[in-house]
């Protein structure tokens, strides 16, 4: 399988922690993640920056992965996330991270769905059709290690 550009999505004050052992797996492309100090400049300049920052950091990616903590589907900017990768077709999927320890505050209780919070025309839920998936709570880290290839693939594959 060819290495994929992946968009993480997630709530950075809560589940960052969480979000760098996704990232250090190492199964897809190189993602190097934003910092605090980053992020922090970026939302002084307003929501059209944010936005801004959003599409040029999304606009190659192929797969857009939704990390859910605790709080993530109340997030504006993971809603708006979710909204644009599904307009733009890109591959897109959920993945709740509240078994994966944070040297900080170890485990979450686990978060909504945030695809149940979009509804297409006929009433149908976003989460009919897009997969989140809940990794083993006995070895998290290793079952999303050994099927994150396995769900991209699956999510790009469901948007062509």
């Amino acid at each position: 399988m060819p290495k994929r550009q992946i968009f993480y999505s997630f709530h950075f004050d809560n589940d960052v922690m969480r979000v760098q052992q996704v990232r250090n797996i190492g199964a897809l492309e190189d993602n190097q993640p934003v910092s605090k100090n980053d992020w922090e400049e970026v939302k002084k300049k307003g929501d059209a920056s944010i936005k801004k920052w959003i599409e040029d950091n999304m606009s190659y990616r192929s797969c857009v992965v939704v990390l859910v903590g605790e709080q993530t589907s109340n997030r504006p900017w993971v809603k708006y996330e979710i909204e644009k990768a599904w307009n733009d077709g890109k591959g897109l999927l959920g993945i709740y991270i509240h078994n994966l320890k944070c040297p900080r505050n170890g485990t979450c209780r686990q978060g909504a769905n945030p695809f149940d919070g979009f509804n297409f025309k006929d009433g149908s839920k976003l989460s009919s059709v897009v997969k989140c998936y809940n990794p083993k709570s006995t070895d998290a880290y290793n079952d999303i290690k050994d099927n994150l290839e396995t769900w991209v693939e699956e999510a790009i594959a469901a948007r062509k």
